[in-house]
């Protein structure tokens, strides 16, 4: 199985597991040069960073350009565009505007997919998006899911590898709370139908039962820490995920 991992522009890359595909974050009101400047460092360190470009917090295409060519002439070979969970700033409304530009060419490109719908986008529009930005895609990454169903469901009707969202372990009341965020409904109502007790709640979810159910369908997970690195390091060494 392949592991991706994600982390944030501010985050310590000397507590990074063994991974060679590192996710870099540029959250709404981040800067893109910060993402840019870690994704330099993890070329420098041996990984291949794939930061993040949202279209809705790009405030205009020189700035968009700036930000590519940044990542480009410091060695950066992969890019996850996405449309970016905030009204937008600029021009740009949807990763399909990024993806048109033609900036992005020679990268190895993945964008967003949502099996549970987004809160963004209506599902009827969601379906539209991933049906424009198919032809320049080479694989695609979805939001975090726990229930198995619509994941299984999602992998059969693509024609590019699928990337599954995973979380590291993380207590399920901090779970319920990241699901609500991301509009995850049917993964938020499998949390609340399966861990109904208190004592539930407090206890760690472990990835291993998705990857379980799924691994027949895809090799790749990328995880989603939500800050809990070294929780998610230990997680993978334990499993012998990594060394």
């Amino acid at each position: 199985m392949n592991f991706s991992i994600e982390i944030g522009p501010h985050s310590d890359i000397e507590t990074l597991p063994a991974l060679s595909d590192v996710y870099v974050t540029m959250l709404p009101g981040g800067d893109y040069k910060e993402t840019a400047d870690k994704a330099l460092e993890l070329v420098k360190k041996g990984f291949n960073p794939v930061p993040h470009f949202p279209a809705r917090s790009m405030n205009n295409e020189q700035e968009l350009k700036d930000y590519v060519n940044k990542c480009k002439d410091g060695g950066v070979k992969q890019a996850l565009i996405i449309g970016g969970g905030r009204d937008p700033v600029g021009k740009f409304d949807s990763s399909i505007q990024l993806l048109e530009t033609g900036y992005f060419e020679k990268m190895k490109i993945g964008i967003a997919g949502h099996p549970e719908g987004s809160p963004d986008i209506s599902d009827t529009d969601l379906e539209k998006a991933m049906i424009d930005k198919k032809p320049y895609a080479d694989y695609i990454v979805t939001q975090w899911l726990l229930d198995p169903q619509p994941i299984i469901d999602f992998i059969s009707k693509q024609s590019v590898p699928v990337h599954v969202g995973i979380t590291g372990p993380l207590k399920i009341s901090s779970l319920i709370k990241f699901a609500n965020i991301v509009g995850a409904k049917n993964s938020l109502n499998f949390l609340k139908s399966n861990f109904s007790k208190a004592l539930d709640l407090l206890k760690p979810k472990d990835p291993n039962d998705l990857i379980g159910k799924v691994k027949s369908h895809t090799d790749n997970f990328h995880i989603y820490t939500f800050g809990g690195l070294k929780e998610t390091n230990k997680w993978l060494k334990e499993n012998k995920y990594v060394e």
